[in-house]
């Protein structure tokens, strides 16, 4: 019984990221900000859709599984906008272990084990499956983006070469979509939701 008790505090800890909001805009519903277990959810089905990009094997189920739990620790540590200032994203880096402790703590040791496993390998990107996963990850937010005139991009007055340098592992990862990446980035520039350096 204790292991099933364990279970459900873990499943209902998950339910607080639905609280948790991002920077990214969804257009179809009043340009609301996105909490991040739609983010989940969403990244999860487009992973599926895009694998065809990717020139190597993958698990899509082992990669589908790191996109479910990747963001679980903003319960605790919040999001932090992908371009933060350096000392910023390090300090979120040390609030996220502590949250890997505590909210995959909640389960039992082997599930606790192998989730803290697969939050640390899609942080590392130690497998093509993470890489993927991380490239899935950084592709919505130029999809989304580019479909909402510039959304937060715009909001942020980001640049270019910010954008380039964020998703230039793509080029390796998914070479297939960088040119598609690279283009809507320069569209954007040319609608002047991205500032051109």
């Amino acid at each position: 019984m204790e292991h099933l008790e364990q279970q459900i505090a873990f499943i209902r800890e998950l339910d607080r990221l639905k609280s948790v909001y991002r920077q990214s805009l969804i257009k179809s519903d009043k340009n609301r900000f996105e909490n991040s277990a739609e983010h989940s959810w969403h990244i999860c089905v487009i992973a599926h859709v895009l694998r065809e990009y990717v020139d190597e094997p993958i698990d899509i189920d082992r990669v589908v599984r790191m996109l479910l739990i990747h963001d679980v620790v903003e319960i605790d540590a919040g999001d932090t906008f992908a371009f933060s200032k350096a000392p910023d994203l390090a300090q979120q880096r040390g609030k996220e272990l502590q949250a890997v402790e505590r909210i995959f703590g909640l389960l039992p040791s082997h599930q606790r084990d192998e989730m803290v496993a697969l939050w640390l390998e899609f942080e590392d990107g130690t497998s093509i499956e993470s890489r993927y996963a991380k490239a899935v990850d950084r592709v919505v937010p130029v999809f989304m983006n580019t479909a909402n005139d510039g959304g937060g991009w715009r909001r942020h007055t980001l640049t270019r070469s910010q954008l380039l340098k964020r998703n230039d592992f793509l080029r390796t990862t998914m070479p297939r979509l960088w040119g598609y990446i690279t283009s809507q980035i320069d569209f954007a520039v040319s609608k002047g939701w991205l500032q051109s350096d």
